[in-house]
């Protein structure tokens, strides 16, 4: 997935999540070592551990959006470490205390292969006992095939209006969701400009997440079904990860 040309988007979709922050927070607070944070994107995490003194390295694929990242960082006063790399083959010569992969950040490894590879290069940066926490969503979807507007508006300084209509279509064998965007953007003078992104996330269940960690050399996980703890129930919409590196 290349989220170059996604990160404006991205960013004003995203931008007011908070679910996970202070979550993710007080893990790495309670760490208290150096944290490595898989797929950074624009820094919504890496920022607001930053701002609570927490020495933080983000590992992001995109130019662009480490890009992005720095320049929202710098107008508040932030200087963020980004390293550009991808959760398979990224290399650092520090080994951290803690690595966290917040919000779906491991869903865009589409293979077992794939998989394992980020989980053994992941487990490779981290200390004897080191945490390892991430969250993946629960895969439940809308209707496929089918446009739909879910209440995503923008509005812009120079007084246009950008709406986000989406398409998605389920791969089951694959365990893949693919998410068509498409931003209409009407103008003041009534012109109407289309971007369009595609995003393609694959999916987990529980278990196969447990297994894939014991193979890749992390204890059994603590699975928790919200960043407030309690079981992982039918009706959550969050899986939360918590492992150690064996």
């Amino acid at each position: 997935m290349n989220y170059d040309d996604f990160a404006d988007l991205y960013d004003h979709q995203y931008d007011i999540y908070r679910d996970d922050l202070h979550f993710y927070a007080g893990v790495a607070e309670r760490t208290g070592g150096p944290v490595l944070e898989i797929g950074a994107g624009t820094g919504r995490v890496t920022a607001f551990l930053a701002r609570r003194g927490v020495a933080v390295t983000g590992i992001e694929p995109s130019g662009r959006m480490i890009e992005r990242g720095r320049t929202r960082a710098a107008a508040d006063g932030l200087n963020l470490n980004f390293v550009q790399g991808d959760a398979q083959t990224f290399r650092l010569e520090q080994r951290f205390g803690l690595a966290l992969a917040p919000f779906n950040a491991l869903m865009h490894l589409y293979t077992p292969g794939e998989q394992l590879a980020a989980l053994h290069n992941i487990h490779a940066h981290l200390a004897p006992g080191a945490a390892f926490v991430f969250d993946l969503y629960l895969p439940r979807f809308g209707k496929m095939n089918t446009v739909r507007h879910e209440g995503e508006t923008f509005y812009g300084a120079d007084g246009s209006r950008t709406d986000v209509f989406l398409v998605q279509r389920h791969d089951k064998p694959r365990q893949h969701i693919t998410t068509e965007y498409h931003a209409d953007t009407t103008h003041i003078g009534g012109q109407l400009t289309r971007r369009h992104y595609t995003l393609t996330q694959r999916y987990y269940t529980r278990f196969e997440v447990e297994w894939l960690l014991r193979y890749a050399g992390f204890e059994a996980p603590r699975v928790t079904g919200s960043f407030h703890g309690g079981p992982l129930e039918t009706r959550s919409e969050v899986m939360v990860f918590q492992t150690r590196a064996i």
